[in-house]
Parts: structure tokens; sequence; C-alpha cells
């Protein structure tokens, strides 16, 4: 049997972990001797005592015979290390999946990614970035990574489809499973026109222990990732330690002082990541990855990024228009809106920093804000 297949079979065994497998492929158990290995044999290469009995029960080319049919039938290919198809970045990472299994465009793991992540709960102003940051980075032809988690996650793929980046959900279950079951029908899209990927087996249920080992492939697969809106125990910071690890980037989103769902993001910040306001300052860091274009071109693309499509000024909210024309017959101070809006603080700064984020308002010292 090929090596791949074997690769695979072993992955399909339920409990076994990244080193075990390793330690068979030392070994050069990767033939079809491993099929006449009892417990004993597999012990001696170092694999615990209870694994070494599974695999003397369930290991058998017929057992994975099965599994591959499973897996088929349920509309799933799969990609291992042996593979020349296996994405390039993931591959350098310190612990790459050995299989991955996947619906979608694979191409689209090989190409330039950025990953996006960010709390489960965002404010208005965090999904209202995201959603913007992940739009002009697909359209600028980065392919945006992310994990299809509540929130930030889903607010990055959906606007990601609309790019020609598109996006890669890469998920913490078996792909016949999708967690949470309110977007299967975002599963499905990226499905179609995306990529879902994941490192397990079919019938593999959701479990906390799986999303921390999830987020180093979000991380593995893109250039550098993005802290859009995150507290300081957000599992999104999980995903940003990958990234260090493997050598990536770290960008990050500031946000509000007064918000615990910045706290994250602010601190990343502190501590030496890329400090984003605009899809610009990620887009000139990976200007060489991108299709070849005219240096006319791209400095086009930076500057338009940079200050913003005047078009957007006509994709106010009804509430950013409100302020917005306030501010014509400015500029005020943040006390003074407070008290032309009749808004509490928290909903006045959201708003605020849309527009700012929208090149619609800038601030001047002294908490002053006045349209550009």
């Amino acid at each position: 049997m090929d090596s791949r297949y074997l690769l695979f079979g072993l992955n399909e065994v339920e409990g076994i972990g990244w080193k075990s497998i390793d330690k068979i492929r030392r070994a050069g158990m990767l033939t079809d001797l491993a099929f006449t290995c009892g417990a004993g044999d597999w012990e001696r290469v170092g694999i615990s005592g209870k694994m070494s009995q599974r695999l003397e029960a369930v290991y058998t080319s017929e057992w994975i015979h099965r599994r591959h049919i499973l897996m088929k039938e349920s509309g799933v290919e799969m990609v291992t290390l042996l593979d020349d198809e296996y994405p390039g970045l993931l591959k350098e990472t310190p612990q790459p999946p050995w299989v991955l299994y996947y619906r979608g465009s694979l191409a689209l793991a090989s190409r330039p990614a950025i990953a996006m992540v960010g709390t489960r709960v965002p404010t208005a102003y965090g999904r209202k970035i995201g959603e913007t940051l992940s739009e002009q980075l697909s359209g600028a032809g980065l392919t945006v990574v992310s994990g299809l988690a509540r929130g930030i996650d889903s607010v990055c793929h959906e606007a990601a489809l609309r790019g020609c980046g598109s996006t890669i959900a890469v998920v913490a279950t078996g792909l016949d499973k999708v967690y949470p079951s309110e977007n299967r029908e975002l599963e499905h899209q990226i499905a179609q026109d995306g990529l879902v990927i994941s490192e397990y087996p079919i019938g593999t249920k959701s479990h906390p222990g799986l999303f921390p080992q999830r987020n180093r492939i979000i991380a593995g697969l893109a250039l550098g990732t993005v802290v859009v809106e995150a507290d300081s125990r957000s599992g999104s910071l999980i995903t940003a330690d990958a990234a260090l690890e493997a050598g990536r980037d770290v960008f990050a989103v500031p946000g509000p002082v007064t918000s615990p769902k910045s706290r994250g993001a602010n601190d990343l910040i502190k501590q030496g990541a890329k400090l984003v306001t605009g899809a610009h300052d990620i887009v000139e860091e990976y200007i060489s990855y991108l299709p070849v274009k005219s240096v006319e071109q791209r400095e086009k693309e930076l500057f338009n990024l940079e200050n913003g499509d005047k078009s957007a000024e006509k994709k106010l909210t009804s509430e950013e228009s409100h302020l917005y024309h306030i501010l014509h017959q400015g500029p005020f101070t943040l006390d003074e809106l407070l008290g032309r809006t009749r808004w509490d603080f928290g909903h006045l700064h959201s708003v605020l920093l849309s527009l700012i984020i929208k090149k619609a308002v800038t601030q001047l010292p002294g908490a002053i804000y006045k349209v550009i």
C-alpha cells in the first residue's frame, strides 16, 4: 500500500497524536510491514501500551480502505504531508498536520494569505472593522484564513467571499460536522467558492481541546495574522502566538481603551505587533507576493486603500450619516458630540471609530473631531 495511504490510516486511528505518528514514521514503519506488527512491536518504537493495542486491533489494509471510502462518500478529499500539493507555508511550521481533509479548491491554500481572527462576541466596531479589512484584503488578492467561529471569524469569511482572494475556513471537527451549527450555510458557501479544511477525520465532534490545535493551522497557512478585536483571554491570542512560533507577522487593530473586547489587541500592539488602521498597513508588507502588476497599478491600489474609496461615504449607516452631518458643522469635542447626539459614550465612540476607519472623519489633539 502507498505510504500516503498508510499515513492516512494512522491519522484515522482514534486518539493517536502527532508525536506518535512521527515516531512510527521515523522508525520506517510506513510500509506494508506495519500490518504484521503486534502491540509489542508498536511499543518498541515508543507508542503507549493502550495505543499499541488499538493499532494491533484496527490497523489493517481493509480498515484503511473502509475509512477511505467513508471519507469519499462524505464528499471529502485529502492531502498528506508526503504530497507535493500540500501547502508549502504550512509544511514549514513546527507540527504540520499529517493529513488535511478538505472540500473546495486546495490551490487556495498555496496562495498568499492573511489570517484574521477575533472575539466570538464582537462589538459593532469590531464587526465593521473586520468586514471592511477582510473585503479590502481579499479584493487586493490575499486569501483570508479564519476558523468559521461565531463573531469576527464569520464576518471576515463572509466579506472575503466578495473579493478575488476568497477565503479558507479551518475547522476543529470532521468535515461531516459543522460547528457552530448556525454556520452551516456559510460553510457550504465556502466549500463552493473557497476552501474548508480540517486535520480531523470524518466523525470527529467538536471538543474544546481541538480548537487551540486548529489555531496553529490558521496561522500556518498565512503570511501573517491580524487580531481584529479580542479580550485578554481570547483564543485569538493563541493564534497570534502560533504565528510568532512559525516566524510569521502579527498585526492588531487598536480599539477603545474602555472596551474589554480590545484589551488583547491593544496589548499585542504594546508587545510589538504592527498597528493596523487600514488594509494598506497589511498589503504594503506583501506587495511582492501579489499578482504581478505595474508599479503604477500597485501605487494606485495602495493609495486607494490608504486614503479610502470616496464612494465609501455613500455607504455610511444611518447613525454614521447622522454623526457625519453633525460634524460638517464642526469640529466638535467629544463632550459637545455627546450633547448633540444624546448617545452614551460607548456608542458614540464606536460610531466615531467606524467613521475614522472609513476615512470620513479624523481626530485632532484634545479629543476634537472633524470631517476630512
